[in-house]
């Protein structure tokens, strides 16, 4: 797992809990998961390590649309992320695989005095992999601090879209609970197999030193959404001109959208006024992505969600 220690970002938040030590058992939680064909050419759950308080059941095969694609939510048995929280998660689809993966309920980072909760991911992709990760939103609570470090490598002809949705804190909790939160450190990085690199992207918030509320950050929005689509040039492009940027100020949304370097693929941002409808937005565009490379849409998100 990483030594986030050394980042200058978390230095004010070394301190050692006074209940339960930083990565004690239950508070270090490991997720390993490999997707591969199996002899029929079903795409299949092959490897599977968790480390309370991560959990993962067994895929289901729910997706009316790609009824082969293995679904997997990963749950959570310690509640909200809490003071000196370290979870590590692995993803690894192989050749020709596929899969679903999403959360169980919205991530809470809960209010710390001491340190921090920190997240460690790696995905790897291998040749024509495809893997849709749509997490549920994070909450951060009043004075919590979350730092992630993800790495991503993958094959050129393989396809990732990748979803992060930020909230403000809980914006229906007593008289609202927004941008209270310490700090949010989110780095992430993707490379070829061969160690070539294809992009860096870091953000920091601290609302307590520089408010995200004013024009230019997050103006007037609660909700902040950051997609991710790495996949092969072809796709790209034709992805790239049927996204259109938009504000649309009756409804409270905004999106934009660019290429990323070394042409592995493509950023898109969306901004809201409630997670709701910044989900819907995730999911249209996560469909055109899926029938731009399976030829299949995304199905309607199940009305409990």
């Amino acid at each position: 797992m990483k030594d986030f220690s050394v980042i200058k970002e978390v230095q004010p938040y070394l301190n050692e809990p006074k209940a339960m030590y930083v990565g004690a058992p239950g508070k270090r939680g490991v997720l390993k998961l490999g997707f591969e064909l199996d002899a029929e050419g079903k795409s299949i759950m092959r490897d599977w390590f968790r480390n309370a308080p991560l959990i993962v059941q067994q895929e289901l095969y729910f997706d009316e649309e790609m009824p082969e694609m293995p679904c997997v939510y990963i749950l959570s048995s310690g509640g909200p992320n809490v003071d000196g929280d370290r979870y590590e998660q692995e993803f690894t689809v192989r050749k020709n695989a596929y899969a679903f993966i999403s959360t169980g309920a919205s991530t809470k980072i809960a209010e710390m005095i001491y340190n921090y909760s920190g997240m460690t991911q790696t995905f790897l992709l291998e040749e024509n992999a495809y893997l849709e990760y749509l997490p549920e939103p994070l909450i951060p609570c009043h004075n919590s601090r979350f730092i992630c470090d993800t790495t991503i490598t993958l094959h050129p002809s393989a396809t990732l879209f990748y979803s992060e949705v930020y909230m403000p804190g809980r914006t229906h909790y007593r008289e609202g609970e927004r941008f209270l939160y310490d700090i949010i450190s989110v780095c992430t990085r993707a490379e070829r197999p061969d160690g070539g690199a294809l992009f860096r992207e870091k953000f920091i918030v601290r609302p307590k030193l520089k408010s995200p509320e004013r024009v230019g950050i997050m103006d007037n929005y609660d909700v902040f959404a950051n997609v991710l689509v790495l996949t092969p040039k072809n796709h790209l492009e034709a992805l790239f001109e049927k996204t259109k940027a938009f504000i649309d100020k009756e409804k409270g949304l905004a999106a934009g959208i660019t290429r990323l370097p070394n042409g592995c693929g493509l950023l898109y941002k969306v901004l809201g006024k409630e997670t709701e409808p910044v989900k819907k937005i995730i999911r249209e565009f996560c469909s055109s992505v899926r029938m731009e490379v399976k030829g299949k849409s995304l199905p309607a998100e199940f009305p409990w969600r």
